[in-house]
This record gives C-alpha cells, structure tokens and sequence, in this order.
C-alpha cells in the first residue's frame, strides 16, 4: 500500500448491494451465444465466453476481480479496462442516470455488457480482442482500500495487466482504453512501465487530479466526486476522503503531488482525444500529447460529449481498432498514416460543430497569440488603453460580473490555449477567488451556448426546450473557463506546459494587503471556436464560476467586498487569445 508523509484519511463507502451494476460475487463462466441480447439491447454478432471475477494478485497481496470477456477459442490480445465503477455497472445504466436524453442514441447503441467509460465487447470480442473489466483495490468485491488514482493504481495496474498477458487465453499483448477515470488510469499505469503494455487509448482524462479537478485553481471543487461519485457510483469498503484531505492538507504536498501522472515516462503508442467542452479533461489531453515520450502518438478533438464520441460514434470505434490492431496484433493497415493532430472547430447555436480539422501539431504552428486589452464602456480592444480606470464588481455576489466585448468584421478562429492577465486589488480582503470565461456572441450581441451532441438525437431542437434540471456540462458548453486564488498565483515556470497555461504550485500562500494591486495570470482552459463575421467574444470576470457546471460551490469560495480591476496606463490587463 502506498505510504506518504502525512496520514491518508478515508471514509466508508456504501457497500455493494445486489441491484443496478452489481449481481453479488459470484465466479463463475458462461458462454453468450451469437444473437443474445440483454433486454433487446445490442444483439451478440458472436459467441462471447465470460469469466467472472476472475483474481489477480499485487504485489502487496491484495486481490482484485475482474470480468474477462473474450472469444471461446484462440489467443487474442487485452484491452484492460480500469476503474472504482464496477465491473457490471454499464454504459446503458449510467446513460440513464447521468445523460440527459441519453445523449440522444438509440436504445441498441450498446450491449449492456460495456463498463462504465468502456469499450463494448459487443464489438470487440468479434474482431479478436478480450475485454478485461477491473475492480479497482477497494471497490466492490476486491480487497484493500481504494486510492483515488496515484502511484496505487499505477502500480495495481502493472500488476494486473502482466498477469492478464500470461492467461493461456492471451497473445501476452496488452492495450488499455476507455474514458474518464478509464483514461485517467492510464497516465498512471503507462508511466509504470509494464512490459506487456504495448499501446494505450487515454480517451480524455486528467493527468492532474489536484489542478485540474479537485482543487482548481486553489480552490476547492470536488463536489462532483464527493456528491455523487463516490456516494453513489463507487461502492465497496473504503476510499480516500478527498474532502476531508482537503480540509486538514489545502496546498500541495506528496499526496496531492502523486495525483500528478508523470507523463513524461510513457513511450509506447498513444491514442489521445478531447474535447474543449468537458471542463476537467482537456488539459490532460493536452500534457499527454506534449509529454508522452515517443513518436508513435496521436491527438484527436472532437467536437461532442465524451461518451457520445465513445459509444455513439461508429467511425471513432473503427478508429480504434485500426489503433489497436496495428500495436498489438502487428497488422499493416496503413494505422502509420493517420493524421497525428485533429482539431474540432465549435459554431455554437444551430450550426453543427466543425470536426476533423487536420493540424501539424498541437499547439498549432502560426498561432497568432493576440493580446486583448480590456478597455472602458465593455470593450475589448487591440491596443492598449492609455487611461488608467478601475472597475470593479461585487465579488460575493451570484450575479454580478465584469464583461469585455469585441466583434469580427471578418471570419475568425480561436484555436488554442488563451490566458487572462489581470491587475487587481481588493480593499476588504487580502485575498481574491478570480474566475474568468470567454463566450461567444452572436451577431445580435447576445452570449451563444454549445450543444454538446447532434441536434438530430434528440426530442428538442431548441436551448429554451431544455429544462432547467438537464441544462447541465453533459450536454450544455459556454466557453472556455480559467480560476486562480490569488494569494496562491505563484508560477513554476519549468513546469508549465504552455506560456499561456502556467503551472501553480500551490504549495504555500502569499496574502496580499488589502488595497494593493497584484498582477495574475490565468491560464484558460483550451478551446476551439469558429466565428463569423458580425459574431463576437465577451470575456466575463467574476466572483464566481461562470461556466455551466459549479466549479468551486458559494461555500468553497473566500471572496469579501468588491475586486476592483485595473485596466489602462500602468495596468494592461488583458486576455491572449489564441488565432489561427
């Protein structure tokens, strides 16, 4: 078990209950014929042999099942599937729990025999693969206490996927795929180095958990994980309280540091996709892209929702199999020649998102890194205003914002990473909560939202149809978004991975007096925007998020008073945004 400086606090989990993703612990085998269908789901076009709770041991000794799905004859290579959300808890499930409209697929897009996040070996098993769906340490029948990512799961994963490749059953080539925490996983097992891992498909996932999901910008928002995650998607025994870790370990230490994949030590083929829309993966995707060390890897944005692109997509599964047939049965398939880079290029409103945009490399070569000066009456401006002038808003409020405007007399593109820099100051507080977000505006001045799957699913065709209970980041996207508390602003510019993204340590506090003006860089989550002439940006500044989903909840938040913004003269503030 891994062991840290300070001590790991956990907390109880609900326990497995015979019901929705979990049938009891029951070994056993079975063979699904051709044609079988769970509920008249996707139909089996092959005979799939299933081993259930199927013991691996690590190196510590403590056991984790998995099922093993897979041809009844033959050798084939694994695609190991791993994460807390049980083994038989099914996309079909999770569809109708946490995606409005289901995202808009028909009731057959899968089998039900799909992990959570995971490939369905509907598909796979008949193109010559085995699934190997992994309980995590600590999550439903497997032993230990569940880690939430880390160094734990890495070296779990090493052990496991070199067990998986010596079954009879199994060519001794081993992949990993699925989304989310599937691909989360990944970053951390890969950087292990098992031998028999010889290709992995991290489809969207952090790499940094502390950073870019837990504690954002230095502020706490991991509601997400402890209101619905690990209450009532991951049951077991016990698992990292991450709320109470925060609350007795605020800045960055060994453990939050470990949370930190080191990307850098991967080297075999990497399929990575993203998308600008999910405000906690993109980043990951992008370190992965920059820091994975060999030249056999592979960038794809998408302009949909995760698990729409996963399960509802058939050109991706084929994308991936191509991937994978090429890394670990060794076919010549002409894999070598797909394109490394793929943008996504959204239009916001009715227009369908643009997809595919075929790119040198990521960042894209020729950015026009362009600084927009924030400047009086809403304005933003391409040359700096000479006028000092603050505005300010009020920081505890819900509601209130600062907001900058500017319009396109021609067709433009955002595509990259932005970044706020700001000169602000605060006479009631010495500290600030800042979070910023760049939408588009339509041509009638009014801030657009992005759907995040096609129009053609579902039974809505407008924004207003939606209701506000599903108005939620699954299937809604405003803009890309940046949050920085000031007093932890400090930069570690050897870690970072983009000027415009740069890297907080957040490991110590520099309080500022009240009143004084202090410069911050905001690193903005990456986006891809297509505008057209008459259509414009506002970039919003407030005291709270501004994005759909709540990333730091009122509680979380430490604001006091007005945030007075400085603009003009002395104080350029300003946001770069990034054209191509």
């Amino acid at each position: 078990m891994k062991t840290f400086d300070v001590e790991v606090i956990y907390k109880p989990l609900t326990p497995a209950k015979v019901g929705l993703g979990y049938e009891g612990f029951n070994p056993r085998t079975e063979t699904l014929p051709k044609g079988w269908s769970k509920k008249g789901k996707r139909a089996l076009t092959c005979d799939i042999l299933v081993q259930h709770g199927v013991a691996y041991k690590t190196r510590d000794g403590v056991t984790l099942y998995a099922d093993v799905l897979r041809p009844p004859t033959g050798k084939v290579p694994a695609i190991v599937c791993w994460s807390p959300f049980g083994k038989k808890f099914n996309g079909l499930d999770a569809l109708n729990l946490m995606a409005p409209y289901n995202l808009g697929l028909p009731d057959d897009a899968l089998s039900g025999l799909e992990k959570f996040e995971g490939p369905d070996p509907a598909f796979w098993v008949e193109k010559g693969y085995a699934i190997v769906n992994v309980d995590i340490r600590g999550s439903f029948d497997s032993e230990g206490s569940c880690a939430v990512l880390g160094t734990q799961e890495g070296e779990d994963g090493y052990d496991v996927i070199e067990a998986v490749a010596k079954e009879p059953w199994c060519t001794g080539n081993v992949g990993m795929a699925g989304n989310s925490h599937l691909a989360q996983s990944q970053w951390f097992i890969a950087a292990e180095k098992p031998p028999s891992l010889k290709a992995i498909a991290p489809w969207e996932g952090c790499a940094d958990m502390y950073r870019e999901t837990f504690v954002r910008g230095g502020i706490y928002s991991g509601d997400l994980f402890d209101d619905l995650i690990s209450k009532y998607v991951i049951h077991g025994h016990e698992i990292e309280d991450i709320r109470a870790m925060f609350d007795k370990y605020p800045l960055a230490n060994g453990y939050w540091n470990d949370k930190r994949a080191a990307i850098e030590k991967i080297n075999i083929p990497t399929y990575i996709t993203g998308t600008w829309s999910n405000t906690m993966h993109g980043l990951g995707s992008i370190r992965g892209w920059l820091k994975v060390n060999t030249p056999h890897k592979w960038l794809r944005f998408h302009p949909h929702q995760e698990w729409y692109d996963l399960w509802g997509s058939a050109e991706s599964n084929q994308e991936l199999l191509q991937f994978f047939d090429h890394y670990l049965r060794g076919l010549e398939n002409n894999w070598e020649s797909t394109p490394r880079v793929r943008m996504a290029l959204l239009k916001f409103g009715q227009t369908p998102s643009i997809a595919n945009v075929i790119e040198k490399d990521f960042p894209i070569p020729g950015t026009e890194y362009t600084t927009a000066y924030l400047a009086p009456n809403d304005r933003l401006s391409f040359t700096q205003p000479t006028d000092s002038l603050a505005m300010s808003y009020d920081a505890e409020s819900q509601t209130d914002f600062l907001k900058f405007n500017y319009t396109f007399d021609k067709k433009r593109r955002i595509l990259g990473i932005p970044k706020a820099v700001l000169y602000m100051s605060c006479e009631e507080h010495d500290d600030m909560d800042v979070f910023v977000i760049i939408r588009k505006v339509s041509s009638t001045g009014k801030p657009m939202l992005c759907l995040n799957v096609p129009w053609e699913g579902l039974p809505v065709k407008t924004f207003e149809e939606i209701p506000g209970k599903l108005r939620t980041e699954v299937i809604l996207y405003k803009g890309p978004t940046g949050i920085l508390r000031a007093s932890q602003r400090a930069i570690d510019h050897d870690k970072s991975i983009h000027p415009n993204w740069p890297f907080h340590p957040h490991d110590h506090e520099e309080r500022i007096p009240p009143g004084q003006v202090v410069k911050l860089e905001i690193g903005i989550w990456a986006t891809g925007i297509e505008f057209e002439a008459g259509e414009g940006i506002q970039f919003e500044i407030a005291g709270h998020f501004r994005g759909v989903s709540n990333f730091g909840k009122p509680e979380h938040v430490k604001n006091k008073g007005r945030h007075n913004v400085h603009i003009g003269g002395d104080y350029g503030s300003h946001v770069i945004l990034p054209f191509c």
